[in-house]
């Protein structure tokens, strides 16, 4: 089977979000159709609610042909959802946001420009005005700081969850448990080039946060220094030519 050249892939994991899934895909639609050839590839981390029904039932109701929905086999994580996704995809850009509408789809074609236009291979977003609690601001700062001295790294905002980033580097990027965080990182340990851009960022209008202080922070460290050492220990590669 061929497919029609996509412009982009959109990733979205997906993880008990029943009461945001169809405002979601309504505002992808809206936004981002306008924007195509895309798709987008909804990625449920096995809910445990009604969300993968209620995609299902947006899918047919609308008949959304750029609407591609992935199942996984047991929940495995925010990380394996996006790289399931990414997998699946068939744009050689990919595009992530969370699923929780935080995120915002209108912020999508100025990232998409960055990657498009060869300036860079990832462009990731900045949230400078953020919609969360003080204590989740201020943790996140502290994070971000630690994060970038002991990955000899700089980025401002590692957590916020939009993103283009051309394919391959997620492919060729080393897989681990908390990776989507590392992604700008990981990219930049590859001989690629990023770049930042601020971006809307909204309060969760619906359902609840999955990521706290408690289940966060020692992870945190861990995956930290893990990425120090694949900063040495990474292949970088390239292919030149064959004959």
């Amino acid at each position: 089977m061929t497919f029609p050249a996509l412009r982009f892939s959109l990733v979205v994991p997906v993880f008990d979000e029943e009461e945001n899934v169809a405002n979601l895909l309504a505002e992808v639609e809206e936004v981002l159709v306008p924007h195509g050839p895309f798709e987008a590839v909804l990625v449920d981390d096995c809910s445990r609610d009604r969300s993968l029904d209620r995609m299902r039932a947006w899918k047919r109701e609308r008949g959304a042909s750029w609407l591609r929905i992935v199942t996984l086999e047991k929940n495995a994580g925010q990380s394996a959802a996006v790289m399931a996704g990414v997998e699946q995809a068939r744009a050689p850009i990919v595009v992530t946001i969370d699923g929780d509408m935080q995120n915002d789809p209108r912020d999508v074609p100025a990232l998409l420009a960055y990657v498009e236009s060869g300036e860079a291979d990832a462009a990731v977003g900045v949230r400078r005005k953020r919609r969360d609690s003080f204590v989740r601001r201020v943790s996140s700062k502290i994070g971000n700081a630690f994060r970038n001295w002991i990955t000899g790294d700089l980025v401002t905002d590692a957590a916020c969850g939009i993103k283009a980033i051309r394919r391959e580097y997620f492919l060729r990027a080393p897989r681990f448990v908390g990776m989507h965080r590392f992604m700008a990182t990981l990219v930049r340990y590859l001989g690629g080039t990023v770049v930042e851009k601020d971006v809307n960022h909204r309060p969760r209008a619906a359902g609840t946060a999955k990521y706290g202080i408690g289940n966060r922070i020692w992870k945190g460290l861990r995956d930290c220094f893990a990425v120090r050492w694949m900063k040495t220990r990474v292949l970088r590669h390239r292919v030149k030519e064959e004959f």
